[in-house]
């Protein structure tokens, strides 16, 4: 079956099926990507511990990729505004699937960050292309629903990913968990390259385009509660394996459990705040940023016992499990006639602040305690819930007291 480029929108024709069979790929690749981002949050004390470093140097493995993919996003997207985003898809997941091997035979640790910046381009450059593909793999009844499932990749990558790396290095290793990763990674280009059409630029993102952008107070404040809630999150969760082994004293095999619950917690909480933004955005991010703040304050007191962890991180998995779709909403909404550059600002924004949370998180914890970090983490997050609390109240992005509002507070 063929397939055709509308010149005026770049719309590819594709049947039902082809189509779906498209979008499962993209989502496959935002799945290994997603896993081996944050693959290290499980295995951070075995590698820290080949190499001798201490968990605040090894939450770097965090930090790199996303420093890496903040510069990337505009960057990569940029740089080949003109190329076909069928190639550059591809090209991104080879890279990936290179940067997985060589963690995996790395002889020193500087090897493995240098692995991590390879991970840090693949995640700016895919998901800026990737994440706004869906209107055109399948017809237009469908791209909600296309949507939805490729941004369901990031709950999956915790859900699946992450317990399952955790388990195969348990069992045979960490370098056995980023080969595994690595082989996915190729049965996935191997996927895109057979189910995606060419994908000529549709409209080319230019830097006046994303200054435009970032002079938005709608974008503006999309920014903020991005950083505020991301910054909670990863601050805390990448040194949540050495904190339920101090503190619940739990082993490799218990850990993957609460991983695993974690994960699943996630998916229900991108399903949930995927429906409550579309009507109620403050509401719904305030609601996601409450919970995570709620979960970080009593883990060090609750904490102690598995039952209380285990409760506390099913909390901590529905909150987070709704912020990516809740941010992508709020840019998507803030710049509607030029999805693929406020993808890129969405990517950037998220990815820098893992990156800072991550770092932040390991000063902390080098320096303070774990149970310190659980607390700047709760902290952070209720600055977001104090933010919507004084914004006006469920106001769509792009609305006229949102805007008047937000000029207020530039």
């Amino acid at each position: 079956m063929s397939t055709t480029t509308t010149p005026r929108t770049g719309t590819t024709s594709r049947t039902p099926l082809r189509g779906r069979l498209a979008v499962l790929s993209v989502t496959l690749g935002i799945f290994v990507i997603v896993t081996t981002e944050i693959l290290p949050i499980g295995l951070l004390r075995p590698i820290g511990a080949d190499f001798g470093v201490a968990d605040g140097t090894a939450g770097l493995m965090m930090t790199m990729p996303g420093l890496l993919a903040a510069f990337a996003a505009p960057a990569v997207t940029l740089a080949t505004a003109r190329a076909d985003r069928r190639l550059m898809l591809c090209a991104l997941v080879l890279l990936l699937a290179v940067a997985n091997f060589l963690t995996a035979a790395a002889t020193s640790y500087w090897l493995v960050l240098l692995a991590r910046v390879l991970v840090g381009i693949t995640i700016g450059g895919f998901w800026s292309i990737g994440a706004g593909l869906a209107g055109r793999l399948v017809r237009p009844a469908s791209v909600g629903k296309a949507t939805a499932v490729i941004f369901a990749a990031v709950p999956l990558g915790s859900v699946l990913g992450v317990p399952a790396g955790t388990l195969i290095g348990d069992l045979a290793g960490w370098r056995t968990a980023f080969v595994t990763m690595g082989l996915l990674s190729t049965g996935v280009l191997a996927m895109l390259l057979l189910t995606l059409p060419a994908l000529p630029p549709d409209r080319v993102t230019r830097p006046a385009v994303l200054r435009a952008l970032l002079r938005s107070p709608d974008t503006r404040f999309a920014l903020l509660m991005t950083f505020l809630v991301v910054l909670a999150h990863f601050g805390t969760y990448t040194y949540v394996t050495p904190f339920l082994r101090e503190f619940a004293h739990a082993g490799p095999g218990m850990i993957t459990g609460f991983l695993l619950v974690y994960g699943a917690a996630g998916v229900a909480g991108n399903f949930l705040g995927g429906a409550l933004v579309t009507h109620r955005p403050h509401t719904a991010f305030a609601s996601a940023a409450a919970t995570i703040a709620a979960a970080t304050t009593l883990l060090p007191v609750l904490g102690r016992s598995e039952a209380g962890a285990l409760a506390l991180l099913v909390l901590w998995g529905l909150g987070y499990g709704a912020v990516p779709v809740c941010s992508q909403t709020w840019f998507a909404r803030a710049a509607p006639q030029t999805p693929e550059a406020a993808s890129v600002l969405f990517t950037a924004s998220f990815q820098a602040t893992i990156a800072a949370g991550a770092l932040a998180g390991g000063y902390v914890v080098d320096h303070a305690s774990l149970g310190a970090v659980m607390w700047c983490g709760a902290v952070t997050a209720g600055l977001v819930v104090a933010v919507t609390a004084a914004a006006p109240q469920d106001e769509l992005p792009g609305t006229a007291e949102g805007r008047r509002f937000r000029a207020r507070t530039r």
